[in-house]
């Protein structure tokens, strides 16, 4: 059960509630051993002088009133601190995986973290908003119970205690195998998430390609294995409670046969053996339930494990302990020194190899090369999404992993090469690139970006719902809107990664000519296949295998006759025919 220990953090803040909350079951399980007391009396004097016997009744109402009230109160002080405590948690694991770096998410399916996000969490209420508190007060009833017992008879409850090493061992040994399982179990819920989130995301794909049967049964499968993890460790749970449940009230009616005998023979009175059946049936289903909550604990302490495992997940790229400032204005002078890097997941294979590049403030730089080159990697490391395994990429001179993330971004624009669209308005969307930027702004970098158009077609204009990754919007309008997003962010370094590559030659035209307007006076990369919209580039850098080959103007390299001016034959001379 040390793994529960991971939810003090989450705890400690509401100590009062805590506090109060245990107060509560206190009472509630100290008035639950003082009713016994009362029926015993009622027993004991049933043919004593009527007042006194409604007086023995008026205490027993004054109990369970008292009960009712101590119940009452507890369940609203746990409830409300589990509903709290699973909101932090969620809050907290959240914040921290939005933070990860790309890398830890090429270890992990998206599926799997919303998984943990929200079935382990929930376990994890059901467990503090019930099952602890019921645990504990079955824990104080088997307690209290207990003395009850030996004060109103040590002979018969030496006898009861005979029995509990007989169901102790078999609630450790299966306990433990139930822990086990139930890690199993919620493992295997995750890549059943894991495996319809990525199904789902991917849904016209599946389609097209006729593969709905392949994927409804790669799923299935997924599903089959979970369903027999959770049958594994139901079954083990039922079995464990069967022992416990008839070892327990086994060893009571064994117990109850000598006590009747007792009875009779005058060693003791009917009202101490009705009281010490109460306190015995008390403290079997005390036993009884302790054993069912085990199996909700050790699940609980599995999916609290996985939570603090996500929670205390190592990230290859952190901020400094003591970043420095960027300087501001900012000049947007780049420069990438000795830099060697390859993708964790692709350790035998290198992205860039040796890249020294500088890149002036203001200049407009344009990476191009095949596929797999490097250039989208220049990007990648420019951002720190990763960090170079050699060499070191600045920003107006300063290395990017002396400065906090958040710092040298914000004077960063990206439009990616497939765009991000949000579940929200069109609006919503563009001001994405600056949340403060007024109405008039946003419609300013849509003009720029050539969207207002179609986005003025929308049935509710700007504040038309894009629907989730923008359904509603065609591969050039997401584009286009991403492009508005940059240009409204007024960054003084532009990202461009492939930016135009979806726009049909009417749109391109326009947004071309939106995009040099925006480069003035900014420091722009552009990455692209597409030459015709790099040749106004003040430089064009040519990459190859992770490596720079040559650079130059368009003029230059095509007179050079090396890899571009192959590029270059194939896109304007034989494209043309």
């Amino acid at each position: 059960m040390g793994a529960l220990s991971g939810l003090k953090p989450f705890l400690a803040p509401y100590r009062l509630m805590v506090i109060g909350a245990l107060a509560a079951l206190t009472l509630t399980a100290t008035v639950s051993l003082i009713l016994p007391l009362a029926v015993r009396r009622v027993v004991d004097n049933f043919n004593s002088a009527a007042g006194l016997l409604d007086q023995y009744f008026g205490a027993a109402l004054l109990i369970a009133a008292t009960l009712a009230l101590g119940t009452g109160a507890r369940y609203y002080l746990v409830t409300r601190l589990g509903e709290r405590v699973v909101a932090d948690i969620r809050r907290a694991l959240f914040n921290r995986v939005s933070g990860l770096s790309p890398a830890f998410f090429e270890r992990i399916l998206t599926g799997e973290v919303l998984s943990r996000l929200t079935t382990d969490t929930t376990l994890i209420l059901s467990v503090i908003g019930s099952s602890v508190s019921v645990a504990l007060r079955n824990v104080l009833l088997l307690l209290g119970g207990l003395g009850f017992l030996f004060w109103t008879s040590p002979k018969l409850t030496g006898l009861v205690l005979l029995v509990v090493p007989v169901v102790v061992v078999p609630i450790v040994v299966m306990g433990r195998k139930l822990r086990k399982l139930s890690r199993d179990n919620q493992d295997w819920i995750a890549a059943s998430s894991g495996s319809a989130s990525e199904a789902l995301q991917a849904v016209q794909t599946v389609q097209a390609y006729t593969h709905e049967g392949r994927t409804r049964a790669a799923f299935a499968d997924v599903t089959e294995k979970s369903y027999a993890s959770a049958q594994a460790r139901i079954g083990t749970r039922a079995v464990m409670t069967v022992i416990v449940i008839f070892l327990v009230f086994a060893g009571i009616v064994g117990v109850l046969w000598i006590g009747a005998r007792d009875v009779r023979e005058g060693a003791m009175t009917a009202g101490e053996l009705v009281q010490f059946v109460i306190y015995a049936v008390m403290v079997a289903g005390a036993v009884g339930a302790l054993s069912e909550i085990w199996g909700e604990l050790q699940r609980a302490a599995g999916a609290t494990e996985r939570l603090v495992e996500l929670l205390h997940a190592e990230d290859t790229v952190q901020d400094p302990p003591a970043p420095k400032a960027l300087p501001r204005p900012v000049k947007g002078e780049i420069a990438f020194e000795g830099v060697r890097f390859h993708y964790p997941t692709r350790p035998e294979t290198s992205a860039l190899n040796g890249v020294d590049l500088l890149v002036r403030a203001g200049e407009t730089v344009a990476l191009v090369g095949p596929s797999g080159a490097g250039k989208t990697t220049i990007l990648q490391l420019l951002q720190r999404f990763y960090d170079p395994q050699e060499g070191r990429v600045t920003l107006d001179g300063i290395d990017l992993r002396d400065m906090a993330r958040g710092d040298f971004r914000q004077a960063m624009a990206l439009v990616p090469q497939d765009p991000v669209i949000f579940a929200t308005s069109a609006r919503d969307n563009i001001r994405f690139g600056r949340p403060e930027a007024s109405d008039a702004e946003v419609e300013a970098a849509a003009r720029a970006a050539a969207a207002h158009d179609f986005l003025t077609a929308l049935p509710e204009g700007y504040d038309t719902f894009l629907g989730e990754r923008g359904v509603m919007l065609s591969g050039g309008q997401k584009q286009r809107v991403a492009i508005a997003r940059a240009i409204l962010r007024d960054a003084p370094v532009l990202l461009l990664d492939e930016a135009t590559s979806a726009l049909d030659a009417e749109s391109e035209r326009a947004v071309q000519a939106a995009v040099d307007r925006l480069a003035e006076g900014r420091t722009t990369l552009v990455v692209a296949h597409r030459l015709a919209t790099v040749k106004r580039a003040d430089r064009i850098v040519v990459f190859e295998s992770g490596q720079i080959v040559s650079q130059g103007s368009h003029e230059e390299l095509v007179a050079e006759g090396g890899l571009y001016a192959r590029l270059a034959r194939l896109q304007f001379t034989d494209g043309a025919a």
